[in-house]
């Protein structure tokens, strides 16, 4: 996503020595003069005016405080030496910067009460007009709703309870195997006799018919029919492109380090583009045509077709039927050369699984 920068805002600190609201600027606490902590945390005001003053933004835009490792003074980004001490702040610390401090809001600034004489104050103001005392941060008081226990007891399975459960287990799976061998896989060669067979061939019709397409405009063949179309996002940029939509999410603040934050928001830029219906001819199948009999001269349906239709995909089956003894068996293939040796009265080994299916057939 593209950040989008809307402009710069004044951040606040509290002073943890007498809990004086401060400017973010402001190095000194202006309630008791206490030096503003190396790690103090920044937060925004209720509401956010961004900042049109030239001095206020050159400072906002130099990038993160430095603090002099020798006597912990806050200098502003692009200080070579410490205002206080005059040390080289090539070995001090930058503040941190680049956290996210919450959602920008603007708009009518509201009334709140002085905690100490209860008179009515700005709610960006740092001390009460009436009595001087200072206006702290807000903070919710609400109780955090208890949730209800969870009983986090499992029940234990002890060692030889486990040696159980894998025996059984073990012993289950031994005999779906052997009921699958005598079932499916264990077969017996008996002698048979073809006393008939069948055969079964069969084409796919299939017709030009209109079908109902979507697709983006330049994607849609010529030969198609287009019948509507809507303006639709096709794609997204994360950088400005012509024509596009801008979206933009709430805009938000950024931490500089040095008392200010940046107001960003996160955009993408949508692309438009056509997206149609249209109909297309193509072959669609309709029905199934077949021809079958009892001889050993399959042949393949010759239907007559209009101008608009055609023969598809086809496919042939082939029965043999085998006697042996008193039992009855079949045999179904799709290989033409296999059926053709299968003539009336000849002899052939079968091999039987253990539920009378035939599995393969040798003349």
């Amino acid at each position: 996503m593209a950040k989008k920068k809307i402009g710069y805002v004044e951040l606040q600190w509290e002073c943890p020595n007498c809990g004086t609201i401060n400017p973010g600027p402001v190095k000194v606490c202006q309630g008791c003069g206490a030096p503003q902590p190396d790690d103090v945390e920044f937060f925004q005001a209720s509401r956010q005016e961004l900042i049109e003053d030239k001095d206020k933004l050159e400072k906002a835009k130099a990038g993160a405080d430095i603090h002099c490792a020798y006597c912990g003074t806050r200098n502003p980004a692009g200080a070579e030496t410490c205002s206080q001490c005059k040390a080289d702040l090539s070995e001090g610390h930058q503040r941190k910067a680049g956290q996210v401090v919450g959602a920008f809001r603007s708009g009518p600034v509201q009334n709140v009460q002085c905690p100490h004489c209860g008179a009515e104050n700005l709610e960006t103001a740092h001390r009460c007009v009436q009595c001087g005392g200072t206006l702290t941060r807000q903070t919710s008081t609400a109780p955090t709703p208890q949730s209800r226990p969870v009983d986090q007891r499992q029940p234990t399975i002890t060692p030889r309870a486990n040696r159980s459960v894998l025996a059984i287990l073990g012993l289950f799976f031994v005999i779906s195997c052997i009921a699958v061998y005598f079932l499916f896989l264990r077969t017996t060669d008996i002698t048979g006799t073809v006393t008939d067979a069948r055969w079964e061939r069969s084409y796919v019709l299939e017709e030009l018919v209109w079908v109902e397409y979507q697709d983006w405009y330049d994607r849609i063949p010529d030969s198609a029919e287009i019948t509507s179309c809507t303006y639709e996002a096709r794609d997204q940029s994360n950088s400005p492109v012509a024509g596009a939509e801008e979206v933009c999410g709430t805009p938000y603040t950024v931490d500089t380090g040095s008392g200010y934050a940046e107001v960003v928001q996160d955009c993408v830029y949508l692309v438009y583009d056509d997206y149609c219906s249209y109909n297309q001819l193509e072959w669609y199948a309709v029905d199934t045509i077949t021809t079958n009999g009892y001889d050993f001269s399959p042949r393949w349906p010759d239907p007559s077709l209009d101008d608009d239709q055609r023969l598809g995909e086809r496919a042939e089956y082939y029965t043999i039927y085998f006697s042996s003894g008193s039992d009855v068996y079949t045999y179904s293939t799709t290989d033409y050369n296999l059926f053709q040796q299968a003539q009336i009265g000849s002899r052939w080994q079968l091999e039987i699984n253990s539920v009378g299916d035939v599995q393969s057939i040798i003349p």
